[in-house]
């Protein structure tokens, strides 16, 4: 019987030795190598939580970070040299967790500032589940606002202690480097759209990573050349020049890395902005959802809101307006707030965790108060340039819970909207605005909004006599602008007394203001149309609609009569200027009344809203009844929610399988390459490290470069040591072996594989398929001289 052929021979199953668990040995615990581990991990990990500053910007921030960094040390460390499983890591790291998450992340709901409190512990259960989006609608810096630092307290702490723990205890202690790249990615998808400071740290991450791998790789090579040299000090000397090789391709690979980071953060261009997971997530106020207030302009000179009290504003200042809401999206049926384009940002609406950031605006800083009275939507009144808001009463937590700001239009908003009996103080700087003699000089600026759809030919016919002669586009606008207010006589239809005047502001309405005899209307067609001028002449523009109260400083009553909208365009000089195009209410000839075709026009096509607000805000515009389409069935509506389910879950599926997928499939084209090299030598050494890498999987430690016999022996019985023999005579006999030995070797390998796995759960096979110990390299292969010694 050949040697191959005793492979072969059934001599019985192979009895590994026992295996021994996974526990750190108090010899590799020495403070260098601690120290050494702690240094370079935590260089990597907070290269990769920087990325975090540009959300957080606040000293809070940077305490947390430490504090839990230096605890996940502590945890991880101490778990380590009292040999504690798993379970009671997790136990040490849940106790961290909730003992110091409120007062580091949460600061507002500790107790002193320190200890936690009932309250700050749900806030910080809660906030670890729905914390991630939160922080990425509201907007940024967010400082320590409420529980947003929550996200990032999980990830410092759960990484550190994960991270330290596989590098003390593991035998792959590289691979804890895989902590510092997700807490990496994981702030540039909860991160602004500004991609400048992610490339910096993302080289920065990248040199510690590449730094992390070398030193693990260098002291794996140390460990093994201190193992060859206890056994054979003469015979490990012709390593070292492999040693200094390795160092040397390490080290290039180093600096290679840092410079190809470096070139490409300087080559790149600048992009304006990039796609995070704020620009794609769904907000939880969108505008569109919502009626335009300008079409529930009229209600407010109906009866009763008309003399009502809507709100009571303390230091508002002489020709100071209220804001209401600012709309920049014409469609020929209304005026809206925001479009429906995806890089809409005056449609984007974010909470405000502090202040926002007003230090560019020239302007005058102001501060009112106000208390609402009759005033019942979610769109909440302001002043200028918002810095801050703080709100009073009862109420205050749930209305700044559900503020919303879009800094771009000055738009405010409350979730549920506003009502009696609640308070609120603004700060903010109201914008300085050019004189009269300063508006022919205006030139267009260049922001950006939607272009009005449907502008109809009478308005822009006399548009072309307005402004026919006139040079310059700050005189032209000027000049349309003088046209309406001079043609135009204010009247809002609402009363006897009152000329007709129908509500709305629609493209056939607008063609009305200037076809009939006389132009008769109120501030919601004259902004409308003033707008849509502007827009033609180049200017950027958009209508505001709020109040105009008469103010001189001290508290002054807002009532429905002082609803007033007018409009703002954006100019080179001054920025956004805004400008009144109303005509003065005066007494309209009553000898220049409609011809007959025109007295028989309905008095009101669109019908002025309801009188109760919270109608309004839940309508919808008569035009979009049109256009709904009908409801699908029922059975299709669960027919889609149960492939929306299974999908969702197949892509979970997918993604959490994917890691162990991919290591089977390396791992089978591995062996394929082994099984099918050119020459039977190749096939036969190839069959015997498929045989030791599976021992590697199946948890059976091998002496660090040892031999196939010594591997064999540590295997245990007959087969085992039969094949090693069989390899070493294929790699080393002058004549080569058969391709049926080859065959024949391959065959017995897959029998002593399975056997590897006799007696074993199914948990414990699934763990040796997708172990990773053997894609690090060949374990325990030696160069042919140590073997040819042996």
């Amino acid at each position: 019987m050949t040697a191959v052929d005793e492979v072969r021979t059934p001599v019985g199953p192979v009895t590994p030795p026992p295996r021994v668990r996974s526990r750190t040995r108090p010899s590799r615990l020495r403070a260098p190598f601690v120290s050494s581990v702690v240094a370079l991990f935590a260089a990597s990990l907070g290269t990769a939580t920087a990325t975090f500053w540009p959300v957080y910007e606040s000293a809070a921030f940077v305490v947390l970070v430490l504090v839990a960094f230096a605890v996940g040390v502590v945890i991880a460390l101490g778990s380590a040299v009292l040999r504690l499983s798993s379970v009671w890591v997790f136990v040490a790291t849940v106790v961290a967790y909730l003992l110091l998450g409120v007062p580091l992340a949460v600061p507002s709901q500790a107790l002193v500032g320190v200890l936690p409190t009932g309250r700050g512990l749900l806030t910080l259960v809660s906030a670890t589940a729905l914390g991630w989006k939160q922080l990425v609608t509201i907007a940024l810096p967010v400082g320590s606002y409420e529980a947003l630092l929550v996200p990032v307290f999980a990830l410092v702490l759960v990484g550190t202690v994960v991270g330290i723990s596989v590098a003390l205890r593991s035998r792959r202690g590289e691979v804890a480097v895989v902590v510092p790249v997700v807490v990496w990615i994981t702030a540039i998808v909860l991160g602004p759209g500004d991609p400048w400071w992610p490339r910096a740290t993302g080289l920065a991450v990248l040199v510690t990573v590449v730094a992390w791998v070398v030193w693990w790789r260098l002291r794996r090579r140390r460990v093994a050349l201190d193992a060859l040299s206890a056994r054979a000090a003469p015979r490990s000397a012709g390593h070292r020049p492999v040693a200094v090789r390795a160092v040397v391709g390490t080290l290039v690979t180093l600096v290679v890395a840092a410079t190809a980071g470096t070139v490409a953060v300087s080559a790149i261009p600048p992009a304006t902005s990039r796609t995070v997971a704020r620009t794609v997530v769904e907000q939880p106020f969108d505008p569109r959802d919502h009626v335009s207030p300008l079409s529930g302009f009229r209600a407010y000179e109906q009866e009763p809101m008309v003399d009502q009290t809507l709100l009571t504003v303390s230091g508002l200042r002489d020709g100071q307006r209220l804001r209401v809401a600012t709309l920049d999206t014409y469609d020929g049926v209304v005026y809206s707030v925001g479009s429906g384009e995806v890089d809409s940002a005056s449609g984007f609406f974010t909470r405000v965790p502090s202040e926002v950031d007003q230090s560019e605006v020239d302007g005058d800083a102001t501060s009112v108060d106000v208390t609402v009275g009759a005033y019942d939507d979610l769109w909440l009144p302001t002043v200028g340039r918002l810095e801050s808001v703080s709100f009073d009463g009862a109420t205050a937590d749930a209305r700044r819970d559900a503020f919303f700001y879009n800094d771009v239009t000055g738009t405010a908003a409350v979730l549920g909207g506003i009502r009696q009996g609640d308070s609120y103080r603004l700060d903010a700087v109201e914008p300085r605005q050019p004189g009269d003699d300063e508006l022919d000089a205006l030139t267009p600026g260049t922001a950006t909004v939607p272009t009005p759809r449907d502008v109809p030919d009478e308005l822009s016919s006399s548009l072309e006599e307005d402004v026919a002669g006139v040079q310059g586009p700050g005189a032209r606008l000027r000049a349309a602008l003088g046209a309406l207010r001079e043609d135009g006589y204010v009247s809002h239809g609402v009363t006897a007394d009152e000329p007709v005047s129908r509500s709305g502001h629609g493209a056939d309405r607008i063609a009305q203001l200037f076809t009939d005899p006389v132009m008769i209307g109120d501030a919601e067609q004259y902004a409308t149309a003033a707008a849509l001028m502007a827009d033609q002449l180049g200017f950027p523009a958009r209508v505001v609609m709020g109040f105009a109260p008469e103010a001189d400083g001290g508290s002054v009553e807002v009532t429905g009569s002082n609803v007033s909208a007018w409009i703002e365009v954006d100019t080179a000089q001054y920025g956004w200027v805004a400008l009144d195009p109303n005509p003065a209410e005066r007494p309209i000839p009553e000898d220049q009344v409609q011809d007959p075709t025109q007295i028989s026009r309905p008095e009101s096509v669109v019908q002025p809203p309801p009188l109760d607000p919270q109608m309004r805000d839940d309508q919808t515009p008569p035009q979009s009844e049109q256009d709904d389409p009908e409801d699908p069935p029922a059975w299709l509506a669960v027919v889609l929610a149960i492939v929306r389910v299974v999908g969702w879950s197949a892509l979970v599926a997918g993604l959490l399988a994917a890691p162990f997928v991919t290591i089977v499939a390396l791992k089978a084209r591995r062996r394929r390459r082994r099984r099918t090299a050119t020459s039977p030598s190749a096939r036969i050494s190839g069959g015997w490290h498929e045989f030791q890498d599976a021992v590697v999987d199946h948890g059976i430690r091998t002496p660090p470069a040892a031999t196939r016999s010594e591997v064999a022996a540590v295997v245990g019985g007959s087969r085992p040591a039969v094949l090693a023999r069989v390899a070493d005579r294929a790699v080393f006999s002058p004549n080569p072996p058969a391709e049926s030995d080859a065959d024949r070797v391959w065959t017995a390998v897959a029998e002593m594989r399975r056997a590897l796995g006799v007696g074993l759960t199914r948990r414990q096979r699934f763990a040796a398929a997708v172990s990773l110990r053997s894609m690090r390299g060949y374990h325990g292969r030696t160069p042919p001289e140590r073997q040819r010694n042996d």
